[in-house]
C-alpha cells in the first residue's frame, strides 16, 4: 500500500512542477526576439531555463511611465521579496522594430545575463541606462551581440570558471 501512495505523490509532485513550468506567459511579439535571444544563449553556453520558468510574464504592456522628459521603454518588475516575476517591454519600443529588439534584449540582457546595473549612461550600446540612437546599435547590431553576451556577468563567470578548472587539471610547476 506504501509503494502505491508514495509513487503517486512522486507523480503528483512531477506533474505539478511540470504544469508551474508552463505558467510563464510570453506575449507573443516578443517570443521572436526571446527565441533569437536564447539561441545566442546557446551559442554563448549560458543557461536559462530555470530563470525563464521562475518568471510569470514576458510582457508588452501599457503602464510604465512615458513623459516628454522621458520614458521607461522596459523593466524588470519584482515581488515582494526582490525577486523578478516579470520582464516587460513599453508598447511604445513597438512603435519600431529596430527599438523593440533593442529594448528588449537589454531587459533579457539584465535578466538572462545578470547584468544588475547599467555599464554606463549613454555610450551607444545595449546595456547603457539611455541611447541616444537606438538605429546606431541596430546597425551595428553584430557587434552589439558580441558585446552584450561576452561582457556580461554570467558569460565572465562561466569563463573564469572554465579558466579555474582548467588551471587545477593542469597546475604549472
Amino acid at each position: 500500500m506504501k509503494k502505491p501512495l508514495l509513487l503517486f505523490l512522486i507523480l503528483a509532485t512531477i506533474c505539478t512542477s511540470s504544469s508551474n513550468a508552463q505558467q510563464v506567459n510570453i506575449d507573443g511579439r516578443l517570443k521572436p526576439l526571446l527565441d533569437n535571444f536564447f539561441e545566442l544563449c546557446k551559442s554563448y553556453n549560458i543557461e536559462y531555463n530555470d530563470k525563464l520558468f521562475a518568471l510569470k510574464k514576458i510582457a508588452v504592456v501599457d503602464d510604465l511611465n512615458t513623459s516628454q522628459r522621458g520614458s521607461t521603454l522596459g523593466m524588470l518588475q519584482r515581488d515582494e521579496f526582490k525577486n523578478v516575476e516579470n520582464i516587460v517591454v513599453n508598447w511604445i519600443a513597438m512603435l519600431d522594430p529596430e527599438i523593440l529588439r533593442v529594448v528588449a534584449f537589454h531587459e533579457f540582457g539584465h535578466y538572462f545575463l545578470e547584468y544588475d546595473t547599467h555599464v554606463c549612461d549613454d555610450c551607444g550600446i545595449i546595456m547603457s541606462v539611455v541611447n541616444s540612437s537606438y538605429f546606431e546599435i541596430a546597425n551595428d547590431w553584430e557587434n552589439q551581440i558580441k558585446i552584450l553576451f561576452e561582457q556580461s556577468p554570467v558569460y565572465l563567470r562561466n569563463q573564469n570558471s572554465i579558466a579555474t578548472k582548467v588551471a587545477q587539471a593542469y597546475p604549472m610547476n
